[in-house]
């Protein structure tokens, strides 16, 4: 939001600028880490990123999750989580 023309004026005279900021990459501070679990339970995956509310998705081999009663997604700013209920042998 930084970026843009700057002008500095003195009256007689002007100078122009222009500014562009170039955004830093998102990058896992804490990356997720393997749990085991048992069948019929819930578990909780979290990882942390570089930048708050920063838009993540959560996959399961290639495919995005979408919010449902067996997988709720949450994120609170760096912090993002992924609840798994009801667990099965197909989540692993």
């Amino acid at each position: 939001k930084d970026g843009g023309d700057y002008i500095c004026d003195s009256g007689d005279e002007q100078t122009m600028a222009s500014l562009v900021v170039k955004a830093l990459p998102v990058i896992f501070t804490q990356p997720l880490q393997n749990q085991q679990a048992k069948e019929g339970g819930t578990i909780t995956l979290s990882c942390e990123i570089s930048k708050s509310n920063a838009a993540v998705q959560w996959k399961k081999a290639g495919t995005v999750l979408q919010p449902s009663d067996k997988y709720k997604m949450r994120q609170a700013g760096s912090v993002a989580e992924l609840m798994i209920h009801n667990l099965s042998e197909a989540d692993s």
